[in-house]
């Protein structure tokens, strides 16, 4: 990269999402450096040069940043000393899409009080609880069932759904056991009765927002094991859910790529979460759309145009998860995987097994939805995370 006037990102969380980000930087001849708590995740496999810090520790962060000087900070997770982001973006730093969007986003009081209280975006009733006592008043008021959860965790970490008034102490530990950033905070939601669930990814730039076809998805204990793209719904509720995408993305504002998780209700359509990064349930556009939501981050973060989003064939996405704790692992089966027609694999190569974790994703595309989830299906069947 020497004598090149090449522009440097650097990742704040280097996991399967950031990986992704990461080559589509370099194919545009951006130089990377990524950044995580531990050594060899995924996306420092791929970077130029990547870091291994305490990201929650504001003084190391700064320490990082003032000695690489990256042109772009993108958060790819929440576990960020988001604080010390906001110093360094006074003080000329650039970071994705904002400081601000970054912190309020990284619990989920912040982004909640803006989606209802500040912008009146339908959501389910809510409240906080710093203790026990305050929690089982909560549930009280809230009713039951309700879920639970830490205003700070990833990908469904620490959430349960709370079903009667003897749970609350076992939610209440669940919380704090999943929870990041050693918050005794939780919140505490109205369990919505929805029909599906789907994330809008949308995206700013200097084209202005754009949205991509919606993705359905299904959960589990909050972390997604499947995708789908497109999801069907009505013209109506693609306005409501479009409408509601462009008023939190507006407030958070910057360039980049949001994924707006809503709920689909008998009643309207409902805001959940927002993340101002790529989303794990938009893995599958890497089969689905012209431009992955990864090259749609990387274009709207350079502030290069974005005329439109293309979808090219409907798609699914099958996540393969670990259940044990463990360094020494294999990937088997992605031989028999492949023999699944229009059938792509992901294997992320992370050093080490954790229970519930994601190892790899397969991706298939087919003329339908329900074809493409069937062979997705079929194909995730053949791949087992193994042991030595």
């Amino acid at each position: 990269m020497a004598g090149l006037q090449t522009k440097t990102i650097m990742m704040l969380g280097s996991g399967e999402l950031g990986k992704e980000v990461v080559m589509e930087a370099q194919r545009l001849g951006v130089k990377t450096i990524a950044v995580d708590r531990y050594e060899g995740a995924p996306a420092m496999q791929v970077a130029h040069s990547s870091h291994v810090i305490d990201m929650l520790n504001g003084d190391a962060l700064r320490a990082l940043i003032e000695q690489e000087k990256p042109d772009f900070i993108i958060p790819e997770i929440e576990a960020i000393a988001t604080e010390t982001l906001i110093e360094l973006e006074k003080e000329g730093y650039h970071v994705i899409p904002t400081a601000k969007a970054a912190n309020l986003t990284m619990d989920r009081e912040g982004i909640r009080r803006l989606a209802s209280e500040t912008l009146g975006l339908p959501t389910a009733k809510y409240a906080f609880a710093n203790t026990l006592e305050e929690l089982q008043e909560a549930v009280r008021t809230i009713g039951t069932p309700c879920v639970i959860k830490p205003i700070m965790s990833s990908s469904g970490k620490g959430q349960s759904v709370c079903r009667s008034h003897e749970d609350v102490e076992l939610s209440w530990n669940t919380a704090l056991e999943g929870g990041r950033a050693k918050k005794t905070r939780v919140i505490v939601e109205e369990f919505i009765t929805f029909d599906s669930e789907i994330t809008l990814l949308t995206v700013r730039s200097v084209s202005g927002t754009t949205f991509c076809a919606p993705i359905g998805h299904i959960q589990e204990d909050g972390d997604y094991i499947e995708s789908w793209q497109p999801h069907n719904m009505t013209e109506e509720q693609i306005a409501e859910a479009e409408t509601i995408a462009q008023k939190i993305t507006d407030a958070l504002g910057g360039y980049g790529l949001f994924g707006v998780e809503l709920f689909l209700t008998a009643n309207g359509v409902y805001f959940s979460e927002v993340s101002p990064r790529p989303h794990d349930t938009g893995m599958v556009t890497m089969v689905t759309q012209d431009l992955s939501e990864f090259a749609l981050h990387i274009r709207a973060v350079l502030g290069f145009p974005i005329p439109g989003v293309h979808l090219l064939s409907p798609g699914a996405s099958r996540t393969i998860k670990a259940w044990e704790e463990q360094s020494s692992y294999k990937i088997s089966g992605v031989n028999k995987a492949l023999e699944v027609p229009h059938t792509q694999v992901r294997v992320f190569g992370k050093p080490e097994t954790k229970k519930g974790r994601r190892m790899a994703v397969v991706l298939t595309s087919a003329q339908t939805v329900q074809e493409a989830r069937k062979e997705a299906e079929t194909a995730a069947a053949h791949i087992t995370v193994d042991y030595e």
